[in-house]
């Protein structure tokens, strides 16, 4: 099992990435965001002592993130792409652990999405999510409240506002970067400050590199 680590500082587009190496290239992508966020919706137990740390754009524990993603994980097969882990270094240690007991997890590439901070908070203030198939969108672009792809409703997430955008960037900047220094090599660094096909690109460019 191939797996591919996405490192970046929120709004970067690790979900608009993830999505487009798992419809290309056959890939299955594991957002412990939204794994977070499902408990948060059904209100497990799980989900009720989160809630909070979410809405203030808080880091989650590593003992609950290690046991909502090894739940996902297990239920997997295909090559896999990590989105939201690790963010720490006990997270990173932890996915060494599970390539080592399980034998069959090569961490291929560690992709670094580079952005500009007021760029990532224009793309926070106004981006909206379908609340069926997760596809993203600009609403200072779209004229429809509608998603294109499935007709979903269209809607902005609690947590998206700049207060928010702000604790989770310096969060970032403190516990996740310093991974690019653990990954050393594995890491490529690309670009999201421009257009999309200008990412989808230095994506391919890395991937078919990796056939």
């Amino acid at each position: 099992m191939k797996c591919i680590i996405l490192i970046a500082a929120p709004a970067a587009g690790k979900g608009t990435i993830s999505k487009y190496i798992e419809d290309k290239y056959n890939y299955k992508h594991i957002s412990t965001g939204d794994l977070l966020r499902e408990e948060v919706r059904k209100n497990t137990v799980i989900g009720k002592e989160i809630k909070p740390l979410l809405e203030k754009g808080s880091l989650v524990g590593d003992d609950i993130i290690k046991e909502v993603f090894e739940k996902e994980f297990r239920k997997t097969k295909s090559n896999i792409i990590l989105d939201g882990i690790p963010r720490t270094l006990n997270q990173a240690k932890m996915l060494d652990s599970l390539d080592n007991n399980d034998g069959n997890v090569e961490i291929t590439n560690v992709i670094n999405i580079d952005i500009d901070k007021e760029v990532a908070i224009n793309r926070i203030e106004n981006r909206l999510i379908c609340e069926s198939c997760g596809s993203v969108y600009n609403k200072s672009i779209i004229t429809d409240d509608k998603c294109t792809k499935c007709g979903g409703n269209l809607s902005s997430r609690n947590d998206d506002t700049k207060e928010t955008f702000l604790e989770r960037y310096e969060t970032f900047l403190k516990q996740t970067k310093p991974l690019l220094k653990y990954y050393g090599d594995k890491v490529i660094t690309i670009y999201n400050n421009t257009s999309l096909e200008d990412v989808y690109e230095s994506v391919d460019k890395i991937l078919k590199g990796d056939e």
